[in-house]
């Protein structure tokens, strides 16, 4: 049995900044979980089409109870396959992705169109589509669920690191991410109790005084 997903995003910038962004995403600062990519292939078609293979190394931290099913040295990273076809004709790109690590455990292929907005061509759109198997008798549910719930989790980083890459591309100053935010608040907060211990202190120095 498989599980299906379908989902559609937009990215306010134009097809040819989102195709030079999508080989320019690594690094960005939501996707640490990903720790090396190389390409396999690249040729070019007698279309003009730019064909591609890469072979990317994420983490991968598995639940607790999948834990047991596998090897030690597979249960904290993940090996992912991407074929990509640009056609610059046709002005779309089309991503497939599979995992290639323990996937007789949980398998997640997604496919992704990006074309351009039909309404607004400066910006683009992006159609993603997922089916998650398993082999695990008595525990599929379970494991499309969690399977499920990792990849919607990933697609939010995927468009907040798309965005990230593109304002940085375009000159402009990144949103800051949730741990940048929140550094800064500790920060401040901190430096306000710092000024107010101060002001206490002096305070009670001065009544000494009187």
């Amino acid at each position: 049995m498989v599980k299906y997903y379908c989902c559609a995003g937009m990215l306010k910038s134009s097809w040819d900044q989102v195709c030079v962004a999508f080989w320019q995403r690594y690094p960005n600062p939501y996707s640490n979980h990903v720790l090396t990519e190389d390409i396999i292939f690249r040729e070019v078609t007698p279309t003009n089409c730019l064909v591609s293979r890469r072979l990317l190394t994420k983490t991968s931290r598995s639940p607790r109870w999948m834990e047991p099913y596998l090897p030690k040295q597979m249960s904290s990273s993940a090996y992912i396959i991407e074929d990509s076809i640009v056609d610059p004709q046709k002005r779309t790109m089309t991503t497939l992705t599979w995992n290639i690590s323990h996937a007789r455990l949980m398998s997640v292929e997604e496919r992704c169109k990006y074309y351009i907005n039909p309404e607004n061509g400066s910006c683009t759109e992006i159609k993603r589509e997922a089916w998650i198997s398993t082999t695990i008798y008595g525990l599929s549910r379970a494991v499309q669920e969690f399977g499920l719930r990792r990849f919607k989790n990933s697609v939010t980083k995927t468009m907040k690191g798309f965005e990230y890459v593109l304002a940085k591309m375009q000159g402009e100053t990144p949103s800051k991410t949730l741990t940048e935010t929140a550094t800064e608040r500790a920060r401040e907060t901190a430096l306000a109790a710092k000024e107010k211990a101060k002001d206490l202190a002096s305070q009670a120095q001065k009544k000494q005084y009187v």
